[in-house]
């Protein structure tokens, strides 16, 4: 079995979606016959939240990039974010970064053309879904749920990233709202746009009409590591 390309991943953003990557990845590449190479550093949550919150996005372009730098060091061939709140910054680092990034945004707008969603509602932080993830998702109408509703999924959000423990009650009232988006604003998908979700939410127990960000990013990184 041959090893993939190096792979740096900024873990800590948090624990529980670095878990589900790492799987995930290590997994994907064993069927795919490559052991996966790969580098984890830990960022810090509280600190990508005060850069978002200050709305300085070259401070937490550079913050991020500091763990780039590290991991290139160590000699990852390629960066991820395994996380959505930080791209408030891509731009900034996508134009700094001292390796190539894997993108999370590519396979999502092409996912959402393949399925010819027109309406989508997004599950994240608030950060995400008041920017309308940050302003990606264009030819897309994204409906905002009203403030009570992002209060609750924001709550939720960040909840699970700090401790990564799911719960049935969790699981229950995203549930109840995801199912109340889709019959109030006739939204077509909703985008499950916060790694931790995937703590709560599989395709055995999720019965609303959604796409897993996370599922699709990490089908693309599988695709990068694994090239020639």
């Amino acid at each position: 079995m041959k090893n993939s390309r190096c792979l740096g991943l900024i873990g800590g953003l948090g624990i529980g979606a670095t878990v589900h990557y790492y799987e995930n990845l290590a997994r994907g590449c064993d069927k795919l016959g490559f052991a996966l190479d790969i580098v984890i550093t830990h960022a810090q949550t509280p600190r990508v939240f005060a850069y978002v919150e200050a709305k300085d996005r070259t401070g937490l372009a550079e913050y991020l990039n500091g763990y780039i730098r590290r991991m290139k060091a160590a000699g990852a061939e390629m960066a991820v974010i395994p996380a959505i709140t930080p791209l408030y910054c891509a731009k900034e680092l996508a134009a700094t970064s001292a390796l190539p990034i894997v993108s999370l945004l590519d396979p999502l707008i092409g996912e959402l053309a393949t399925r010819k969603a027109r309406r989508v509602a997004i599950f994240g932080t608030r950060f995400v879904i008041e920017s309308d993830l940050f302003g990606a998702l264009s030819g897309v109408e994204v409906v905002r749920p009203a403030p009570d509703e992002v209060d609750l999924i924001h709550k939720t959000y960040v909840e699970l990233a700090a401790t990564g423990e799911p719960s049935a009650e969790k699981h229950e009232k995203l549930t109840s709202l995801a199912q109340r988006l889709v019959r109030r604003e006739a939204v077509d998908e909703i985008l499950l746009a916060g790694t931790d979700l995937t703590l709560l939410f599989n395709e055995s127990n999720t019965d609303f009409p959604h796409i897993d960000c996370a599922a699709l990013h990490i089908r693309e990184i599988l695709r990068e590591v694994t090239k020639a």
